[in-house]
């Protein structure tokens, strides 16, 4: 079958994908609803080639990076090359050291399980994919399920941040046709407020939320990574009650500033107005967008612009008004108004919003995380 660690494959997904029923354990979290904007056929075959481009510059950067050791992480993803499968004394199915437990959730391309390491002792979340199937399932003309998986492993192969999902391990034998992700296993659960609106969280709880979502999309920013769909789905809540960003299926690298983009590959109601009229957007202003209506639905627990069909979802962000109900905490409101501008160049940044006095509350503006590769440039300097 081969390997993956070569990540040769250049093809990728932006269509929403089939679910794929299969007794083996597969994605964490779900990937969601995934879309393209698409016109008339030359527009369309336009796009597809700008996105391939786009594609290609995305894997050719995180290659780079990987090859040449400039990853953000104190200790490199664990590779391993050999797979064992089996079952312990109580027949529970083994993969390595990881003894399974349980169905924790379902994803695009089957189930999400939780695995025990019989090493640490430690409970593990664990992607399982069938690289046969992820190599003819096409969702696109010329693309197939792998590029989505490939561009995925490389990104969390370069990252480690506290409020990101982290890649532990990576299982890849040439001579399988399975292939796991091994991240770590986020058990919290959203706290509702019972009083609020039914799927709302409490004022004190959303706030605490969007720090941690905001203090990891300014690192993936800073990092020149566009996350490309942020959503509560993917947004992991540990039992300590700190936000952890995950699925970076969609997600896309870009070089210097160069944060233009042609498609959108988000869930439809967190698009930003720009990303649905197919003209190329800024990624962190569409990600940005995408934080303001998780926000928003994390306050009033429904989405400000939800129509009947996809295209009416279209036309309601890019014309309607945004209602916010009367009442509302005046600073919350701004903030709201100022993270759904429908003008991209007027929206909100990440750290306007980490400075902002709803987001401060009692404890301060959010701060820069000094991460492992500023470190690792301080130390430098001063050597």
């Amino acid at each position: 079958m081969g390997c993956f660690g070569c990540f040769g494959c250049n093809e990728r997904s932006r269509q929403s994908r089939k679910p794929y029923d299969d007794d083996d354990d597969n994605t964490y979290p779900d990937h969601g609803d995934v879309h393209r904007n698409v016109g008339g056929d030359g527009e369309e075959e336009e796009e597809e080639v700008e996105e391939q481009s786009r594609s290609k510059r995305s894997e050719e950067i995180l290659k780079y990076k990987l090859q040449n050791g400039l990853i953000c992480r104190q200790f490199p993803v664990k590779e391993t090359n050999e797979l064992i499968r089996g079952e312990d004394d109580d027949g529970n199915k083994t993969i390595n050291e990881f003894v399974r437990q349980r169905k924790i959730g379902s994803g695009s391309y089957g189930k999400v399980v939780l695995y025990e390491s019989t090493v640490d002792g430690k409970e593990y979340a664990v992607k399982a994919f069938h690289k046969s199937h992820l190599l003819r399932l096409r969702v696109a003309p010329s693309e197939t399920a792998m590029g989505d998986v490939l561009r995925e492993v490389m990104i969390m192969k370069i990252l480690e941040h506290p409020n990101i999902v982290n890649l532990i391990e990576v299982i890849d034998d040439p001579e399988a046709d399975d292939f796991y992700m091994v991240l770590e296993y986020v058990d919290g659960k959203w706290a509702y407020d019972e009083s609020g609106p039914p799927g709302a969280l409490g004022e004190n709880t959303a706030r605490k939320y969007l720090r941690d979502v905001v203090a990891g999309l300014m690192y993936l920013h800073a990092h020149n990574v566009i996350h490309g769909d942020i959503k509560p789905d993917n947004l992991l809540v540990t039992s300590t009650g700190t936000v952890k960003i995950g699925d970076f299926s969609v997600s896309q690298v870009f070089k210097d500033d160069d944060d233009q983009l042609r498609r959108s590959p988000g869930t439809p109601v967190f698009t930003a107005p720009e990303c649905c009229v197919g003209i190329s957007y800024s990624g962190r202003a569409a990600d940005t967008w995408a934080v303001g209506v998780t926000l928003y639905y994390m306050i009033l627990g429904q989405y400000p612009f939800l129509g009947d069909t996809l295209q009416d979802t279209y036309d309601k962000i890019v014309h309607n008004q945004l209602m916010i109900p009367d009442g509302m905490n005046p600073h919350l409101r701004d903030l709201i108004e100022g993270l759904l501008c429908k003008d991209p160049k007027q929206r909100m940044t990440l750290k306007a919003v980490a400075d902002h006095p709803w987001v401060t509350g009692e404890d301060g503006a959010i701060q820069e995380y000094c991460c492992w590769c500023k470190r690792r440039a301080d130390e430098e300097l001063e050597s």
